[in-house]
């Protein structure tokens, strides 16, 4: 038989590991990112002006949304030569995002060894962006309220939309 504190403790232990196995944002992120390039919170990002936003997901998650007047420059087929025949200046600020922002980071730092000043990363995502309550747009540029996320597994960061995978 089972001492009472002897129970307790592998009840909290249990719980705390079936606890930490749920993924979070902030947890994928710390494990996945260096921080190469500056984050850019959705609160901030809703204040900007003359920005431009790059989606770094693939042509499929953003045809089913996107955050509005965002240009799909993808991520297993980025092309740095595309972008750097659409935005030539520079200094212009833009703003890269992917799911969560982990494949972000990568295009962002792609951008910066181009010579790109003034890039910054989307934290958390359309993921996050969604999770606030934020427009998104399908490939028509009609709101819409589906959200890809890749898998079951990913869904779970998703609170706000209706997941597709």
């Amino acid at each position: 038989m089972i001492k009472k504190p002897t129970l307790y403790i592998v009840l909290f232990l249990l719980i705390s590991f079936l606890g930490s196995a749920q993924p979070t944002i902030k947890k994928l992120l710390k494990k996945n990112n260096t921080e190469s390039v500056t984050y850019i919170s959705v609160d901030s990002l809703l204040t900007k002006k003359n920005v431009v936003l790059l989606d770094t997901r693939e042509e499929i998650e953003f045809n089913i949304s996107h955050i509005k007047n965002a240009i799909c420059v993808g991520y297993d087929f980025f092309d740095i030569n595309k972008v750097t025949s659409e935005i030539q200046n520079k200094d212009t600020e833009i703003i890269v995002y992917c799911s969560i922002g982990i494949r972000s980071e990568d295009i962002g730092e792609k951008l910066i060894s181009a010579g790109y000043t003034n890039v910054k990363n989307l934290y958390g995502g359309i993921f996050m962006w969604k999770n606030n309550n934020n427009p998104i747009y399908n490939n028509n540029n009609s709101l819409t309220n589906k959200l890809h996320t890749h898998s079951k597994y990913w869904s779970k960061l998703v609170t706000n939309a209706e997941k597709i995978y």
